[in-house]
């Protein structure tokens, strides 16, 4: 009876410890694979802050390994902790280390921002845009004016400017005689304003008010008339220099705009008033090139005569 007892509690603790071993083998295998992809996150997480840290000194830049959030260690005669506990501990740190790798990232590219737009600031405030000469045509540059009939381009807010101690009564009248439109296309309106001024022979007036509608709405679908109307208002007001350079830019700007044909012929015209005839024929050679629908169409009995008061090789 007893040996039977005791070969039955041989066979439960036999059950018994297979059963603990089935229990603990898994816990383990898992232990070591959590293991494995933590020392594989914290390697990768290293990696990163070489990236961000390039040339990490310790007297500079956080070290690597952060042990600021590593658990103390505990006192004699304490059970050691579980593997578990060491896996959390290890993932604290990461996620502390990560964070602020995450901010330092943020704040350099901010830095790395502003940087920029203060360099950029900085280019546009001391430098201007180069200007890209077609076919050995140079921009002209402004000048005194030619004549002392001549008038200098409006610098201020009011055409007074233009008439030293300021314009007559009657010619204020007359000007403020021009309606302005009002529609519902402001830039329009700025425009057709302008225009009016021009054709009514109020060169200076014009000249503000078409700069004025260039500078408030320099996308406006009339853009390039705009550009082109400043430069017949400087040509017909005895100011052939200046009116060849917003020819230029109207031709330079967009070469497909409504008036660039229009300005590059203007152009010419303004050359051979200052008898430039190099830079008249590049003009008209340019012209034709570009434009040769509008030298044998709209613009033919202009084209025409221009060629006709310069002679080019």
């Amino acid at each position: 009876m007893k040996s039977g007892w005791n070969a039955t509690r041989k066979t439960l603790a036999g059950l018994l410890l297979a059963g603990l071993a089935s229990t603990i083998v898994p816990v383990g295998a898992a232990a070591q694979s959590d293991d494995t992809r933590l020392r594989r996150i914290e390697s990768e997480l290293r990696a990163l802050q070489r990236a961000v840290f390039p040339g990490g000194d310790g007297r500079y830049f956080a070290p690597e390994v952060d042990t600021s959030t590593t658990p103390p260690q505990q006192p004699a005669g304490l059970p050691s902790s579980t593997p578990l506990t060491d896996v959390l501990a290890r993932l604290d740190a990461l996620e502390s280390q990560l964070a602020r790798l995450t901010a330092r990232s943020e704040e350099n590219a901010n830095e790395l921002m502003q940087l920029e737009n203060r360099l950029d600031d900085a280019l546009a405030a001391a430098t201007a845009p180069a200007v890209n000469v077609p076919s050995g045509l140079s921009a002209p540059t402004s000048s005194a004016p030619e004549s002392a009939g001549s008038r200098a381009p409006l610098a201020t807010s009011s055409a007074a400017a233009a008439f030293g101690s300021g314009p007559s009564a009657e010619r204020l009248a007359a000007v403020q005689a021009i309606a302005k439109p009002q529609t519902d296309d402001a830039g329009d309106d700025e425009y057709t304003y302008g225009f009016r001024l021009w054709d009514a022979g109020y060169y200076p007036e014009a000249q503000q008010q078409l700069a004025l509608f260039l500078e408030r709405y320099p996308r406006h679908a009339l853009v390039s008339h705009g550009r082109n109307l400043l430069g017949r208002a400087y040509l017909d007001n005895g100011q052939p220099r200046e009116a060849a350079t917003h020819f230029f830019e109207n031709y330079q700007n967009d070469k497909n705009g409504a008036r660039s044909g229009d300005s590059l012929l203007f152009l010419s015209e303004a050359m051979t008033t200052l008898d430039d005839t190099n830079r008249a024929c590049i003009a008209l050679a340019e012209f034709s090139e570009t434009y040769p629908a509008l030298a044998t169409g709209r613009l033919k009995e202009q084209y025409d005569r221009n060629r006709s008061k310069v002679t080019c090789r």
